[in-house]
């Protein structure tokens, strides 16, 4: 599975993740609230309040949380049409109250940004515009028309006008910027969540082709000795036919090796994902290794390898890990795809540092996207021009996220220029005028026979069944 084919959730999908027991319980929340202050400014601050009129609109909300509880399972998600339904009738309900209780007099009147913080963090885009339109539009509304607040004494309270036009004004910002901001974030959130999944399916999925490569070397590696008596044996017994008794101890050594492999290939899994010599390798050997899927797309590709002085001249052996193969070859795919013609893979070290650096011959990177290499979903549309040039490419960025996020976790850092660019410092006085990345490792992270992770050299453990 590439990486433009793992399936990502869209927000529309996520809305689906809302309990409705989680908005009824937030309703309850407000109807308890809403309640109370009801009872406080009459018995408290002797407002006069329509509070049949008042406890009619909490009554609805009442019957609308009895009905879903009955109705429906307390496990129920909700679709986006009914979280939009459900948000939408709070909103004008807590409006009608405001219309009752003095508009935009009541103090009250800024929690309109509670329905519009939990459209734009739940809903899509064209949900949460709806339910930011509708709040602003009934805020306007609630300037002119709604029921002054009155005290017991016929004391009307009203605040000055310009007061009001600032309660209207901060109301309507705080919609726009709290319901952009929670939608920006939410949205974010979402991204990143999706990207890490199609990273960790990635990583899943080059486990496995890694344990698939342990189990054929493990039966190469395995295997071999017994067959080959196997075939001894059984040309021996060829030429002496059954009636000689003196190969009586081959035919019971053939069972037993037969017996041998039997056991062998019950457990061959294990056996490859625990081999040493599978755990790590020469650095060109990771290289070529990674590198080989897109050796026949008719793009060069030139491997070097060198030390970068000459007080160390041998090729460390490096661990062999998923996250280390999957997140190279992501890179020289990328390369690959870009390249006019040729890519250059160079790895160099030192006692210190492993360096490989990627680079081609293509146009680079867009200098607007420059500094957001590594992101997901950087790419949303594509030009025209770029559909025609590279029909079969339909990157989002996805794939240099997953690169990114595999190889750091392993302790590289990676850094992104143009060789076109006269400030860059990763492969200065190049010819090279495409994309250059650079991936660093300090040498003990991911050294196979000094590192912290050494791997042990010598024979394998026997396979015990």
């Amino acid at each position: 599975m590439s990486e433009s084919n793992i399936p990502l959730m869209s927000g529309q999908e996520r809305s689906n993740w809302i309990r409705l027991s989680t908005l009824i319980l937030l309703r309850w929340v407000a109807i308890f609230g809403q309640i109370t202050a009801l009872i406080v400014a009459q018995r408290i601050y002797e407002l006069q309040l329509p509070l049949a009129m008042c406890f009619l609109a909490i009554s609805v909300s009442i019957i609308g949380n009895l009905i879903a509880i009955f109705k429906f399972p307390a496990n129920k998600r909700l679709s986006e049409f009914e979280n939009f339904l459900m948000v939408m009738f709070d909103l004008l309900q807590l409006v009608f109250l405001l219309y009752l209780t003095g508009g935009l007099n009541n103090p009250f009147a800024l929690l309109v940004l509670g329905p519009v913080t939990i459209s734009a963090s739940m809903l899509g885009l064209k949900s949460a515009l709806t339910i930011g339109g509708a709040a602003i539009f009934l805020v306007t509304a609630l300037m002119q028309f709604h029921m002054d607040l009155v005290l017991t004494n016929g004391t009307e309270l009203l605040m000055p006008n310009i007061f009001t036009f600032g309660n209207w004004a901060a109301i309507v910002i705080a919609i726009l910027f709290i319901g952009a901001y929670s939608y920006r974030i939410s949205s974010e959130i979402r991204s990143m969540s999706d990207a890490l999944s199609a990273t960790q399916l990635a990583l899943s999925r080059e486990q496995k082709l890694t344990d698939l490569g342990g189990v054929v070397a493990a039966a190469a590696h395995e295997l071999g000795t017994p067959l080959a008596t196997i075939k001894l044996a059984s040309a021996e017994l060829s030429e002496e036919l059954e009636d000689r008794p003196d190969l009586r101890e081959d035919a019971i050594l053939i069972r037993d090796q037969a017996d041998r492999c039997r056991d062998i290939l019950q457990d061959m899994g294990r056996a490859g994902k625990s081999d040493l010599h599978l755990q790590q390798a020469p650095l060109s050997a990771v290289l070529n290794e990674a590198a080989e899927p897109h050796m026949n797309r008719g793009k060069s590709l030139y491997i070097q390898v060198a030390p970068l002085n000459d007080a160390d001249t041998v090729q460390p052996h490096i661990l062999r890990k998923p996250e280390i193969i999957h997140g190279i070859r992501n890179l020289i795919q990328n390369g690959t795809d870009f390249a006019r013609g040729s890519v250059w893979i160079e790895a160099f070290w030192c006692h210190e540092t492993i360096t490989i650096k990627i680079s081609d011959d293509g146009r680079g990177y867009p200098s607007h996207l420059l500094g957001r290499i590594g992101d997901p979903f950087v790419r949303r549309r594509r030009s025209e021009t770029d559909r025609k040039q590279r029909p079969e490419y339909e990157g989002m960025g996805l794939g240099l996220f997953i690169a990114k996020t595999l190889l750091e976790r392993t302790g590289a850092r990676l850094r992104f220029a143009n060789g076109s660019d006269p400030f860059q410092n990763l492969l200065p006085n190049t010819t090279r005028r495409g994309a250059i990345v650079e991936v660093s490792w300090p040498r003990r992270k991911i050294d196979a026979i000094h590192g912290e992770q050494a791997v042990p050299l010598g024979k394998n453990k026997q396979i015990e069944i």
